[in-house]
């Protein structure tokens, strides 16, 4: 087990010193819907207290799957009288003081109402939660950056919420999450990826989200287990339609995060489509390349949930495959698998690499500065 904490000279004696992280993946959460009423209209904060919102399928609120912890949090991250990633003194004192967290990501996936049923809500949700994250998140401190939420279903409302927030210096990526309707490769989202191109912005696929169909390829699983595993099927089929679609063909200079889904599965998924491709390619004109090159060129994968063989040279040998400068640092705070900055990386890595994953890669891809 490698740690985060390296050990530098400070005067006569060597100290141990803790480097600056930036974390991808950092989950806020309003302690009530009633916090997101002073950025809705009269109109929609009745329509929530009457009606409430729905999502394509299931619950109204709370998960498809009821977690064995309470909000899918950690014990000890609930703060006074509030709900995990509700407050952010208690985050700031929990976890990005001590750990040196100087950039954080903001990824809300509750409440992301990017495919709620109703349009009209949806839009004005994500209005809601984007101009919230502002005034009670990015505006308190400096080292969090927020995500854009869009109705990702809905092209031209999401494209004009991403117009409204270009150029906001506290706005470093557009969320989706991973569970759409049709596959994200589709032309129906490709008004999306034309917006974020042209505001300079990466697209990130955070794992859930509802889409009316079932959430694995086969069904509907009986077990929250089932549904956690398949979290990397649903990331895999982004991948493939994103590349096969001929999303990168058609937007050279987009880039797209897949957050929570792991990433052991991309070195196969590449040979895989590899492999298909040079029979098939005739199909696709569009592609120019292999799919591990546009794989290559335009995926970046986050660091948790990280997949542990028993013998972890294999994991080792996974990372080196899909490139030291395409891993982001997650921690998914303040979730029950949270990953502890000190003690995710199970073997020991290179200054470089470990400076590259925690840090530098990060920094590049939202450009954000120290």
């Amino acid at each position: 087990m490698t740690t985060n904490v390296v050990e530098r000279p400070v005067g006569n004696k060597p100290q141990k010193v803790r480097p600056a992280i930036a974390d991808c993946d950092v989950h806020p959460l309003p302690n009530s819907p009633k916090d997101l009423f002073p950025f809705l209209s009269r109109h929609w904060q009745q329509h929530l207290t009457e009606y409430g919102g729905r999502r394509m399928q299931g619950p109204v609120y709370g998960p498809l799957y009821p977690k064995g912890q309470p909000e899918a949090a950690r014990l000890d991250a609930w703060p006074p009288g509030g709900r995990p990633g509700s407050s952010l003194p208690f985050m700031q004192k929990q976890y990005l003081d001590p750990f040196n967290v100087t950039l954080a990501v903001l990824t809300v996936i509750n409440p992301h109402p990017g495919n709620y049923q109703n349009p009209d809500l949806a839009v004005a949700l994500c209005r809601a939660v984007n101009d919230w994250q502002i005034a009670e998140w990015t505006s308190k401190d400096k080292r969090l950056k927020a995500s854009i939420i869009v109705a990702y279903e809905h092209g031209a409302a999401a494209v004009a919420e991403i117009e409204r927030l270009a150029g906001h210096p506290d706005f470093v990526q557009v969320l989706c999450l991973s569970r759409t309707k049709r596959p994200a490769g589709s032309r129906d989202y490709w008004a999306v990826y034309e917006a974020a191109e042209r505001a300079g912005l990466p697209v990130a696929f955070h794992a859930f989200g509802n889409s009316g169909f079932p959430i694995s390829a086969g069904g509907w699983p009986s077990f929250y287990i089932e549904e956690m595993s398949a979290h990397a099927q649903s990331c895999q089929s982004q991948v493939i339609s994103l590349v096969i679609e001929g999303v990168f063909a058609r937007f050279p200079k987009l880039k797209v995060v897949m957050i929570e889904g792991g990433f052991a599965w991309l070195p196969p998924l590449t040979w895989r489509l590899d492999t298909h491709w040079k029979r098939l390619k005739s199909e696709t004109p569009s592609l120019t390349r292999l799919p591990s090159e546009y794989i290559r060129d335009h995926i970046w994968v986050t660091s948790q949930p990280m997949e542990e063989p028993e013998n972890m040279r294999f994991l080792a040998q996974t990372i080196d495959q899909i490139g030291w400068d395409r891993i982001l640092f997650a921690s998914d705070y303040p979730h029950w698998d949270y990953d502890d900055p000190d003690n995710c990386l199970p073997f020991p890595v290179a200054d470089a690499d470990r400076a590259r994953m925690f840090s530098l890669n990060a920094r590049e891809l939202y450009g954000a500065g120290a």
